[in-house]
């Protein structure tokens, strides 16, 4: 494939969740990373798990652009510079096209971005022309063409191309006999898979692309926005991480704006019962999976030790979701075995089969609202006063408690920290330098 100057981008669509959005942008970042483009990645909407596969697929962090929680300038920026930096810009969509408020569709044309729409072709052959005249038409939205999923044969698939008429069929991924496993939260975490990278060449090799419609494809504006400056807010401190299998739900760019605001990142893993380090001015329990890995963190005894005493001390403690989790007394998996946690939050945590949050959230603080969202299958029962409650931005409902206790502050709710840094510094211990 020739390489044009500027990157062609679409975002990967469907008409509803379970279609095949990851598999297709996976196997279409890897199939043009092989071929030597240089290809970034964006998730649309709020997510965790479906950009570390990303990430491993094109080989580039995978940072979310949603005109809600990131802002529609942050994701202009976002764009923009991966636009001056790569040959394809992929961003996966979430949901069907146009649900939520706002939805992926929204997010195109807010940046004239193309939708690739993957249709899941498995149950359907002519159909899927009026499927994708449907996810065209009715907002309407630019379509750069089509991506036929779990196609049967090429017969099947020369039935599809026929059914589009006007629109092109970009590609076409078989069935495959090893899809990506899944688990409560969406995709198992790569570092799970077994020969992940094997199974992200198998989808890239079994990818049928029509290389002369991908090129037609135009490119996008390579505009060079500023970024704010966050100021110096955390200059000199150093922030400890949980990171580990049980701690993974780490936006990019949270990361990036503590190193911005002048903090030294260190990151410990409790499952290895790795102590929180000494000279941490605040310590970050991010969420993730702590469920699935409850007997390492009961035998965890510096971990939890460390953790104890950080608190005794004074030391900033900001926990999210599986963060809170294992600093409650106690944590019931569904299979009704309960197990001891750290202790500095009273009260039990117990998993359930059925979601028990999910959405957009704001959360309040002194220094104005933090935007995130709230993702999760387990419930916490406490004694403890809520502080403060997110509020739902869908209807202005009360969200996620959250809870202080000395220096610890708890929630369900997920920042993104670049909504608002003075809020994030001073939740860590920062402020005006």
């Amino acid at each position: 494939m020739n390489r044009d100057a500027g990157a062609r981008a679409v975002l990967v669509a469907a008409m509803a969740s379970g279609q095949g959005k990851t598999s297709v942008t996976a196997a279409l970042a890897r199939k043009l990373l092989r071929q030597g483009l240089r290809v970034r990645v964006f998730k649309c909407g709020p997510d965790f798990i479906d950009p570390m596969l990303l990430e491993r697929a094109s080989g580039a962090p995978v940072h979310t652009l949603d005109l809600w929680m990131v802002g529609v300038e942050e994701c202009r920026r976002r764009l923009h510079d991966a636009a001056r930096e790569a040959d394809t810009i992929l961003i996966e969509g979430v949901m069907g096209l146009y649900d939520g408020s706002p939805s992926a569709a929204d997010l195109a044309r807010e940046f004239g971005v193309p939708v690739l729409a993957v249709i899941d072709a498995s149950a359907m052959a002519q159909t899927a022309g009026a499927v994708a005249r449907g996810l065209r038409d009715y907002g309407p939205v630019e379509l750069a063409g089509v991506v036929a999923n779990r196609i049967a044969s090429e017969g099947h698939a020369n039935m599809v191309a026929s059914s589009l008429r006007d629109i092109a069929l970009v590609g076409w991924l078989a069935r495959q006999d090893t899809p990506l496993p899944e688990r409560h939260l969406g995709l198992v975490l790569p570092g799970e898979v077994d020969g992940l990278d094997d199974l992200l060449d198998k989808l890239a090799d079994g990818l049928h692309f029509n290389e002369e419609a991908w090129c037609a494809l135009p490119l996008m504006a390579q505009s060079a926005p500023e970024w704010p400056d966050p100021g110096r807010l955390l200059d000199g401190r150093t922030v400890a991480i949980a990171r580990d299998a049980a701690f993974c739900f780490l936006y990019p760019a949270n990361l990036d704006l503590l190193e911005k605001m002048g903090a030294r990142l260190r990151y410990f893993s409790p499952l290895a019962d790795e102590a929180v380090p000494a000279d941490a001015d605040a310590v970050f329990l991010p969420g993730g999976y702590p469920e699935l890995h409850c007997a390492e963190l009961v035998r965890a005894a510096n971990w939890q030790s460390s953790i104890r005493a950080t608190h005794a001390r004074g030391v900033p403690i900001l926990a999210e979701c599986g963060g809170m989790m294992v600093l409650a007394d106690g944590l019931t998996g569904q299979d009704g075995q309960r197990w001891p946690m750290a202790g500095l939050l009273p009260g039990e945590v117990h998993m359930q089969p059925r979601l028990a949050g999910l959405g957009a959230h704001a959360m309040p603080t002194e220094q104005g609202p933090v935007r995130g969202h709230s993702f999760h299958y387990s419930r916490l029962e406490t004694a403890a006063p809520a502080q403060a409650h997110t509020v739902k931005t869908g209807n202005g409902a009360q969200g996620e408690a959250v809870y202080r206790i000395g220096s610890l502050t708890a929630s369900y709710f997920h920042a993104y920290f670049p909504s608002n840094p003075p809020a994030m510094a001073a939740l860590l211990g920062g402020g005006t330098p």
